[in-house]
């Protein structure tokens, strides 16, 4: 039930009412039971604006309240915003309900435990076992209450404008807030700490979240950013736990870009926890190959957040990261955040007094090309003798200036075919032979 990323869903269909009710009993239970949490606990709950994100929280603090939960309602903000007032305040678990970059008619339920933290996966499986049991609801005094969050999202500004380490004064910076959670704290954090701001993409009406706008649709924001003459763009996903950025002549600044960026000025700072930056085996070559110049060590991860989280706690670093624009601040964030991470890589571009273009030529990003090979058996992807041959002779042609990736898809009868080379037609040439290769040797 539990996916890389909490429980997802076409609302009213997959992730219906009761499902949401009985998910928020069975977490109460969960995440109460060791009994730190004292005679009441705390939880908070929001969600981004889809129209069906209305429902979902009447059904998931009716559970919480009937399971003896007190409940304060943030009411629509940022993923990263509800981790936060999580730790901040002192609840002992949180709620987001949203699905993040999907369309509209999507949504999901997330839980955070103590401190904001992402939750384990042996925990999402007692949650996921716990349905199944009898619950047995409070009565009279034990009934938890509901109050609203009347200071949430100004507490969230602040905090991440605490974070930043200079102001951006003298800048012009368009924002597209995807018509989701942060059309209203991103612009205000933005024009807070200095900038000019065009904000687009802030008019959600529950339905338009992701359409046509914010970090998976960067036309929009390009086309800002030339219009208004700005020095930079700004783009995030419905959640906002997500960051792309477009320079002032439209050249999309993608995760890994951002990263490096990153990377070099807490380096410099000395705030870098051991020279390491934590990506997933998807990032670019051409991110390894600065970072190595510039004498940072990289740790590779499985794609997805919760795999770069978990490899900074273990070794204690303080940024990782996806190409996608997932950035973990560690010393800021419990996840990653997107006001975060852009008004970072906007501070870098004012204290340095560089174009984010300019900016961005810290690692020059190789060709990538991804072919997907569906229809295929996955599961020996890593262990076909002929598939491996094939691949031996493509890792021996490319050198030290490339790179083979195969990786199965964790959700489809699929394998993706990665290819990084200096020049985009060797990298091409080489996916589609290898993809060749993958389709008859692995067929079904």
């Amino acid at each position: 039930m539990f996916g890389t990323d909490g429980v997802r869903g076409v609302a009213g269909r997959d992730l219906t009412a009761r499902l949401a009710l009985d998910l928020s009993i069975a977490a109460a239970r969960v995440l109460t039971e060791d009994g730190t949490a004292g005679p009441r606990p705390l939880a908070v709950v929001g969600r981004d604006p889809r129209a069906s994100g209305e429902f979902l929280e009447a059904a998931v603090v009716a559970g919480l309240a009937s399971a003896g939960v007190d409940v304060v309602r943030l009411g629509v903000l940022p993923t990263p915003a509800v981790a936060y007032l999580t730790d901040e305040l002192k609840a002992d678990f949180g709620v987001m309900l949203s699905a993040s970059h999907n369309p509209a008619p999507d949504n999901g339920v997330k839980f955070f435990g103590r401190g904001g933290q992402k939750l384990p996966d042996e925990v999402e499986d007692r949650i996921e076992a716990a349905l199944a049991e009898p619950a047995e609801g409070a009565v009279n005094g034990a009934v938890g209450r509901v109050t609203d969050a009347e200071d949430g999202a100004e507490r969230y500004v602040r905090h991440v404008l605490e974070s930043l380490p200079n102001r951006l004064d003298g800048l012009k910076v368009v924002v597209d807030c995807a018509h989701g959670a942060a059309s209203g704290v991103a612009p205000e954090a933005l024009r807070r700490a200095g900038a000019e701001v065009i904000a687009i993409g802030t008019e959600p009406d529950g339905l338009n979240i992701n359409e046509g706008c914010g970090s998976t649709h960067l036309e929009a924001l390009q086309a800002a950013v030339r219009e208004h003459g700005a020095d930079a763009g700004i783009a995030h996903d419905g959640d906002a736990d997500r960051c792309l950025a477009v320079a002032a002549d439209g050249s999309v600044v993608d995760g890994d870009q951002i990263l490096a960026v990153l990377a070099l000025e807490l380096q410099e700072a000395g705030l870098l926890a051991d020279s390491t930056l934590v990506v997933t085996v998807m990032s670019n070559l051409g991110l390894k190959l600065a970072m190595a110049e510039a004498g940072i060590t990289v740790v590779e991860t499985p794609v997805g957040d919760r795999y770069v989280l978990e490899a900074m706690r273990e070794g204690g670093f303080s940024l990782g990261g996806e190409q996608s624009g997932h950035v973990v601040l560690l010393d800021h964030a419990t996840t990653g955040d997107g006001l975060l991470t852009g008004l970072r890589l906007l501070a870098a571009v004012s204290r340095r007094g560089l174009a984010l273009d300019e900016l961005a030529k810290v690692m020059t990003r190789l060709p990538q090309v991804l072919v997907n090979v569906r229809g295929v058996d996955k599961s020996r992807a890593s262990t076909d003798a002929k598939v491996a041959a094939a691949v031996a002779v493509a890792e021996s042609e490319l050198g030290d200036s490339g790179r083979v990736l195969l990786r199965p898809s964790g959700t489809e009868p699929m394998v993706r075919v990665m290819v990084e080379a200096a020049e985009e037609g060797q990298a091409r040439a080489i996916a589609d032979r290898l993809a060749a290769v993958v389709e008859a040797e692995l067929a079904v």
